[in-house]
């Protein structure tokens, strides 16, 4: 309880931050909100053309159907940045120091950080959905289906803002910090967010069909579109696990050990 209590702290000292200064955070919601539409309109009609059902007239509705899923998750791989750069000027900057010496568990302080930016990144999820509803998209994804969506979001956003602090704490400056996590990026564009991995170079479609976020990716858009998921269901959970686990452990560890410095 002195752990959940702890970390209830943090996550309010964190979206205090977020309130006081927006710049960082609206900077991660604000950009793939206009980034969709600039893509789909300027070129979805030459990309949707090759998709099924995607003729002249329904290209650009076919590549906001396809693309949305992809852009949800390049608003959540944006978030690690957010958190990195959030944990690395808490380590820099003296404030670590200053929690040690209080009552204060130190799994609260990480936990702060990557509950503030899991919100962040269902925020920006469901605006993504609003946006593309404007735009013209009709999900036909069923009431369990929903559930299925919000849960893959909720939990892939908890597992990049733990990778995202683990890349915070090992970074020896804010500067470094800010960098480390674009390697989330290139996963989503070199996965099926944006064009199917058939359409890729044979040496490249194996790894871009298997990668984490390409199984993420697909079964988000099974789900909003009421068909199965299949095996990408439990691909995706598996990843999430592994990635979960491998950010947990590693933030921890790096905590402690810079933390009696």
């Amino acid at each position: 309880m002195h752990t959940l209590t702890d970390s209830a702290t943090m996550l309010r000292r964190n979206l205090l931050h977020t309130v006081r200064y927006p710049g960082l955070s609206v900077f991660t919601i604000v950009l793939p909100l206009i980034l969709l539409p600039v893509i789909v309109y300027v070129f979805g009609g030459t990309l949707g053309a090759g998709l099924p059902g995607g003729g002249p007239d329904g290209a650009v509705q076919e590549y906001l159907t396809y693309v949305l899923p992809g852009f949800v998750f390049i608003a959540i791989a944006g978030i690690a940045n957010g958190a990195a750069i959030g944990v690395s000027m808490d380590m820099t900057e003296g404030i670590v120091a200053r929690f040690r010496s209080m009552a204060i568990s130190r799994a609260a302080v990480l936990a702060g950080h990557v509950l503030g930016n899991a919100i962040q990144g269902v925020i920006v999820s469901a605006l993504l959905l609003g946006v593309a509803a404007i735009m013209g998209l009709r999900p036909t994804a069923s009431p369990l289906g929903w559930l299925g969506v919000a849960a893959v979001v909720a939990a892939v956003s908890l597992v990049v803002s733990w990778i995202g602090v683990a890349l915070g704490v090992a970074a020896d400056s804010v500067e470094t910090a800010s960098n480390l996590p674009m390697i989330l990026l290139l996963l989503v564009f070199l996965g099926s967010g944006f064009v199917p991995a058939a359409s890729m170079p044979e040496w490249l479609q194996g790894f871009a069909q298997y990668q984490p976020f390409s199984t993420f990716i697909e079964t988000v858009r099974a789900l909003l579109y009421g068909t199965d998921p299949g095996l990408n269901l439990w691909l995706a959970l598996g990843w999430a696990v592994l990635l979960g686990v491998a950010g947990y452990i590693g933030a921890r560890v790096l905590y402690e050990r810079k933390s009696v410095r």
